[in-house]
């Protein structure tokens, strides 16, 4: 009788286990987690901007709906993704997702996430940025402010300068994003809520395909200049 309630008992008491220890992973563990299938890399890559049902996913990732379930059950599980709301659709209910947080992938990370996961998110993200500095372009946003800033640097490295200036971009990022915390809570103590710049920031650091381009000036500009490059 013994030998028959362990049996019984140990497929139930498996998955409370799973869980606890996926909660004890950390934050790069579970992004590592998350990012090891391409369609777990699009899934929240989507989430990241807005709201997403199963059903609308399996839509656009053009998808079974078994298999987009079943990731975005191990999104919520890594705690990559939350529900927002239920909405009812045709007799049944239908759940909304959205990603908890902006995830910042530092490059010691993404070396262990697979290659193929890497080009759909590095695709993804300069997709995004010519949306966005199209879109910024085109309103006038861009030149708005005096603070704007490009910035174009062709150099000549070798290796470890490469290796160096990857943990630059990365010392980049989590600075900036620190000024979205101070921001935020700079607005809490304001009467009003404070202001609200929405801003973005792009920085890309990658391999060149002219190798001539290391002789071409570097060309910079923000606070101290008054527009754009003359043409």
């Amino acid at each position: 009788m013994a030998a028959k309630q362990k049996s019984s008992s140990g497929p139930i008491n498996k998955a409370p286990k799973k869980k606890e220890r996926e909660k004890k992973l950390t934050l790069q563990m579970r992004l590592i987690k998350a990012l090891a299938h391409p369609m777990r890399v699009s899934i929240l890559d989507l989430m990241s901007a807005g709201e997403w049902s199963p059903n609308e996913l399996k839509k656009t990732l053009d998808e079974g709906l078994s298999q987009v379930s079943y990731h975005i059950k191990v999104l919520k599980d890594l705690e990559m993704i939350e529900l927002t709301r239920t909405e009812p659709r045709r007799g049944a209910v239908e759940h909304y997702y959205q990603a908890v947080e902006r995830a910042f992938v530092p490059s010691d990370v993404a070396s262990d996430i697979p290659k193929v996961a890497q080009r759909i998110i590095g695709d993804g993200i300069l997709e995004n940025i010519a949306g966005d500095v199209s879109a910024s372009l085109e309103s006038g946003r861009f030149y708005e402010r005096d603070d704007w800033h490009v910035g174009w640097l062709p150099v000549d490295l070798d290796d470890q300068a490469c290796k160096d200036a990857e943990k630059l971009a990365d010392k980049f990022i989590e600075d900036f994003l620190e000024l979205e915390a101070e921001s935020t809570n700079r607005r809490a103590k304001c009467e009003d809520g404070g202001e609200h710049i929405l801003t973005s920031a792009v920085l890309l650091v990658f391999g060149s395909k002219d190798g001539k381009m290391a002789n071409l000036p570097a060309w910079r500009s923000g606070r101290d200049q008054a527009g754009p490059p003359k043409r």
